[in-house]
Formats: structure tokens, sequence, C-alpha cells
């Protein structure tokens, strides 16, 4: 496979430094991508740098995932109106563990394969270097006025910051292009990867290899990512979209993708799956026929929660969500663990209930009509109740005044409530 074709076709190409493709094309290449440890998840905003090292290596290539141990206690001004919180050693080492775990659910990392993938720290060799050394061994290659010129740099210099541009922050660009020269010295690693606002980072290394061993060093860009409609990709109204399930569950990182619009979901499928293009084409074609049918989405949120879940969360996350929209029984209610509960009916009116008093018994018309306030009125309850119009954890009412108990509550703590087809509420035994 020709690793730039293939990342053309799914317009994942920002810009690239000329020689690239002849230097890919001439040998197998070591390239790296750098990722910021500031968490112990990686979020959907890193998938894409994630992506082109997977294309990279199943294009025989071999794929370096660099961890900014050092730079992530500093801080890269791309893109940044203010300076981040700095790390302690003992945090970055968690996070690069966590990290690497996800990372090897796209890189083979364990095989004996001359392109198996590494992950490496920029801690490690930066830890022990003096700024004496740094100055005299790295500073002097590039001149301030080279570092001045670049895009990150003049924008914060304008103004674009209320508080300006620390020299800690200045500095970034040269200790990146450190680690370019570093690993091209000791992995010949002779190409960089990442997001477009990356770009400036990048060519410094390039530059700094030149000026220091005459060497050629390439790089190679992906446009950052957005919706449609200009907002920023990755975010929700409760933060980033997590890979880690402790952060985000299954279930929400599926609704995420399977709730974008026609024209993201168009392009995301390419980016964020191994899926070949006849495929993609056959299936754009076949949304186009009957866009209310959200083929497009329902593939692209299968395909990516698999590879970053289970297959089994996968299927999890549809039975979740057929428990809200579709027609699922009981047993699916019943098997749902509680934090996925919770993410189901997230937004769903809630009444606390005190536990004793289910513990002792209590109609159901007592329950929801007099201490919560799901039905106005205990007439109303009954009326509903004998038209078949309410359930209880998925299960028709067939008597207003049956008798609920510990027994009936899901997770030893839920109650369920349905008026109609789409009006649910949740009871909570306290």
């Amino acid at each position: 496979m020709n690793f730039v074709e293939e990342l053309k076709w799914r317009g994942m190409v920002h810009d690239m430094m000329p020689g690239t493709e002849e230097q890919l094309q001439k040998e197998m290449t070591t390239a790296y991508v750098g990722i910021d440890p500031t968490a112990d998840s990686l979020h959907i905003g890193h998938l894409v740098s994630v992506m082109i090292l997977r294309h990279f290596q199943r294009c025989g290539h071999k794929p370096l995932a660099l961890i900014g141990g050092a730079t992530g206690m500093i801080g890269d001004p791309s893109g940044k109106s203010a300076e981040r919180n700095l790390l302690n050693e003992e945090t970055l080492r968690h996070n690069q563990a966590c990290i690497k775990e996800q990372l090897s659910k796209f890189l083979d990392f364990d095989s004996d394969a001359p392109n198996a993938a590494e992950l490496v720290n920029n801690y490690d060799w930066m830890k022990e270097f003096t700024f004496l050394d740094f100055a005299r061994e790295i500073g002097k290659h590039i001149t301030v006025n080279y570092m001045m010129a670049k895009d990150s740099v003049k924008r914060r210099l304008n103004g674009e910051a209320r508080d300006g541009l620390s020299f800690t922050e200045f500095t970034y660009q040269l200790l990146q292009g450190y680690d370019f020269l570093h690993l091209y010295e000791t992995k010949n690693c002779k190409l960089q990867m990442g997001g477009s606002d990356q770009w400036g980072n990048i060519t410094t290394g390039t530059e700094l290899i030149r000026r220091k061993n005459g060497g050629e060093a390439f790089a190679l860009t992906c446009p950052l990512i957005t919706k449609a409609d200009g907002g920023k990709f990755g975010k929700t109204e409760s933060g980033n979209v997590w890979l880690s399930p402790k952060y985000t569950s299954p279930y929400k990182f599926y609704q995420f993708w399977l709730n974008v619009s026609d024209a993201d979901a168009e392009r995301y499928i390419k980016i964020f799956t191994f899926l070949s293009r006849e495929e993609i084409e056959a299936l754009a074609a076949e949304h186009k026929e009957a866009p209310h049918l959200r083929i497009l989405q329902k593939r692209l949120a299968k395909e990516i929660t698999c590879m970053v879940h289970s297959e089994e969360d996968y299927n999890a996350a549809v039975e979740a969500s057929n428990i809200l929209f579709g027609n699922a029984t009981a047993d699916a209610l019943h098997r749902l663990d509680e934090d996925t509960f919770l993410a189901v009916f997230e937004g769903v009116p809630q009444f606390e209930v005190s536990r004793d008093l289910i513990s002792a018994g209590v109609k159901a018309v007592d329950l929801f009509a007099e201490h919560s306030q799901i039905f106005a009125s205990k007439g109303e309850m009954r009326k509903l109740v004998q038209g078949g119009g309410v359930s209880m954890n998925k299960e028709k009412l067939t008597a207003f005044d049956q008798e609920i108990t510990t027994a009936d509550l899901l997770n030893d703590k839920y109650l369920l409530v349905q008026r109609g087809k789409k009006n649910y509420f949740v009871v909570i035994a306290k």
C-alpha cells in the first residue's frame, strides 16, 4: 500500500515536505508522532494521529509514538491561549503506561517484525541534559529570527494571549526539534507527523537536523478535524470524548459517533475507520438513498466502538440505545450496569424516595403519585394503568396498587417508569 495515496483519498494530508513520498517509496522508513501525556487517557482529538501511525505500520513502515514527558512539563504554545499546568514525573509515568495500553489496540508493539512499533518518552533523554549543554549544542544552530517567524509564536506575541509568551514556552519548538534530531540519530527516524498546528515545530526539527548533521528529514501533517457547522470536534457538553471507559462510557462513546451529521459522517468514516474506498463509497451511496436510516453513522459508530472498546461493548451500547429508542425487553434493561443505565437515562426526570419505604413494600399508586410526582394524581395513574399506558422496568403495570419492594429495583437502587411511549422517569431509592 502507498501510504501517502492512502492518506490523500481519506482526506488526511494537510502539508507535506517535498521528497517525503519518494523517501517512503525508497525504503522502510521510521516516523514518529508526539503525544501529550497530560492525562492518563487519549481522547478522540488524538485519534487522527493514532490512525496515521496505524496506516503507516500497515504500509510496512516503522511507527514511533513519542510521549512528551519532558515537553509535557512545559506546554506547547501552538493553538493555545494560556500556559498549561506542569506535571510531576510520577504522574507522567502513570499516564504513559495508560496511553501505551490504549495505543496497543491500534499498533503492534510486541512482534519481532522489523517495523514493530515503539513507545519512547523524551523525558528519558532530556532529564540529564543540562541547560548549558542544550544552549551550546542545540541553541546555537537555530536563530531567534527563525523561531520568531513561526505562526504559533507570532500569534501569541501579537496579543492573542493575555500574558504574552513565556521563555519556557518559547523554547518548546527547539525542544521538539531536538526530539526529532535525537530520534534521527538514535533510531534513524526520518519523518515526523502530526496535526497541521504542529507544522512550525516539525519543520524546526528538520532544519536542526540539516544544520547540525547535514541530514535530510521530512514532515507530514494532517488537517485539524472540525465539524461541518464549524464547532469544535470531540467536545460535548460534558467535555472531551475519551477513549477510556473510566471517563466516557462505551455507550456515550457510541452515541457520540451515532449522532454526527450526515456531512461529518461521510468525512469521519474515511478518517476513523479502515474500511476500503469501495466499501465507503457503497455505504455513502446507500445512505443518500435513505438518509433517515443513518447508515453511515451506524457503520461509523460500530467500527470505531469495536476498535476502541470491543465488539461486546458495541453490542451492549446498541442494546442500551434500543431501551430508550426501540422495543427492548425487560431482560435487556436488567443487563445494564449502573453506569450505562445512568448514561442512557441522563436528563430523564429523577425522583428520590426513601429506601425504607420500598423495603416495607409500597403500592405503586402511592409511590408514583404521592411520594414522587410522576403522576399528577392517583386518579390519573389509575386511568393510565387501566388503559395499558404505564410500564415499570419495561413491563406493563397491570394493577395500579401493585406492591413494589426492593426485589423490583434495578441495580438494587432504581425503578424505571414509563408513562405513555416516550415519557421516562427514574425513581432512586436512597
